[in-house]
């Protein structure tokens, strides 16, 4: 029989063993005081004004709640609770999530606008790099648009497809004369195309190479192009496959865009980035595409350089914040029609395109992500040429299509489908 202090540690915990796990049951009222034991007060001080959030469980931490299949939901319904910024646990450390557009702005713009010297100089190469590549200027369309017109765009409805086709691209961006085939062996295997595009990075390696301190090394350099590549193609092939389906799922939205399309752009001529002002229409869809698809709904973790206030509250040096980027794109505050797909988010009383400061799909500020203009052109001319091209119909009533996401859980992945590919006359 348990007496005095044996007594009371088996009132506050009782653990019983699983095959390969302990499961720990904690009484509601002692779990908070579990906690403080196993934190030193050296913690306590440097944690203590961080932001309220969920009561995280010992040793895992707020861990089972977050992996769930939507865990983005599950930040949204804690940001009502607990308010714009909150914090989770992962074990014993820290994640902040920021939620809310005032709130993003504030950090993605004040709170998150450095992270060292290797951000600063790595993002700054990587935007004069893909400028020098031709992206805001016209020759960047005709690589996409010679993309398109080597594909056999009726093939667009296999997803693996539309990956080649934007891989095909991104490699042939960055080669700059030399062009790739179609069934190019390369193409199956992208970290092959990573090491031809290398070349055009590794003159700060040379320019550098004295210099201890440089971050243009050859690792960073490679990461930062399997960055651009990978994102690049992943994100824009996964847009481009949701969109076919929300046209099957809207024909409505399809045939309207294909009116303006053979008003605008007819069918003699590739769409040019050019004629973008003059389809209000299918600029909205786009947006409105890429809004509804919500890709990603937190942008990437940044680490805090320094202790910082933000809100009064104090996050400490290297503390982990994470954005909620759908928390924007689905106020009703924000947007007439948040939870369902609707053009109407993006056009005025007149059909006039219009902006709205709450389209944070590519981030805010100088975090935003800095392939935003290639992706616009990119997407802009990929959609109007198949839609150009060709009526997308379902193998099944449209009214049965199903346009959630196949995976979401830091991302959201459309689902694989198949469909018609109707040549129009």
């Amino acid at each position: 029989m348990l007496r005095g202090k044996e007594q009371e540690r088996s009132r506050l915990v009782t653990v019983t063993g699983y095959p390969g796990r302990m499961v720990y049951l904690i009484e509601a009222g002692h779990s908070q005081k579990l906690m403080e034991l196993n934190r030193s007060k050296d913690s306590q001080r440097k944690f203590g004004r961080l932001p309220p959030g969920p009561t995280p469980a010992p040793v895992v931490g707020n861990f089972f709640q977050i992996f769930r299949k939507e865990p983005y939901k599950y930040y949204l319904e804690l940001s009502k609770k607990h308010g714009s910024v909150f914090t989770l646990w992962f074990a014993n450390t820290p994640v902040v999530v920021i939620s809310g557009y005032q709130a993003l702005k504030d950090s993605m713009i004040g709170l998150l606008v450095s992270s060292g010297e290797r951000w600063k100089q790595l993002r700054q190469f990587s935007l004069l790099t893909l400028r020098n590549f031709g992206v805001g200027r016209h020759t960047i369309e005709h690589k996409i648009s010679d993309a398109d017109d080597e594909q056999d765009l009726a093939c667009f409805t296999n997803s693996h497809q539309v990956v080649i086709a934007l891989a095909y691209f991104c490699a042939e961006a960055g080669e700059g004369n030399e062009r790739f085939e179609f069934d190019d062996p390369r193409l199956d295997l992208i970290i092959e195309a990573i090491i031809d595009y290398i070349k055009f990075l590794c003159s700060p390696l040379a320019q550098e190479k004295h210099n201890p301190n440089t971050e243009f090394n050859f690792n960073n350099l490679l990461n930062t192009t399997w960055g651009l590549i990978s994102a690049g193609t992943e994100t824009t092939s996964s847009t481009i496959r949701q969109s076919l389906l929300l046209m099957m799922k809207h024909p409505d939205v399809q045939a309207r865009v294909q009116r303006e399309i053979d008003e605008v752009i007819g069918h003699g001529r590739c769409p040019s980035i050019e004629d973008r002002q003059n389809m209000p229409y299918t600029d909205a869809v786009i947006h409105e595409l890429q809004r509804h698809t919500d890709l990603a709904p937190t942008a990437l973790p940044h680490k805090m350089f320094n202790d910082t206030e933000f809100r009064k509250f104090l996050i400490p040096k290297g503390t982990i914040v994470l954005p909620l980027l759908s928390s924007v794109l689905f106020d009703p505050k924000l947007w007439k029609n948040p939870n369902n797909f609707d053009p109407e988010n993006f056009l005025d009383e007149e059909g006039r395109f219009k902006r709205n400061d709450a389209f944070v799909v590519f981030g805010i500020g100088k975090r935003a992500c800095l392939g935003e203009a290639l992706a616009r052109v990119e997407l802009f001319v990929l959609f109007t040429s198949l839609l150009q091209h060709f009526t997308f119909k379902a193998t099944q009533p449209h009214e049965k299509i199903d346009i959630t996401p196949a995976f979401c859980s830091f991302g959201c992945m459309p689902r694989f489908y198949q469909c018609y590919a109707v040549q129009r006359a």
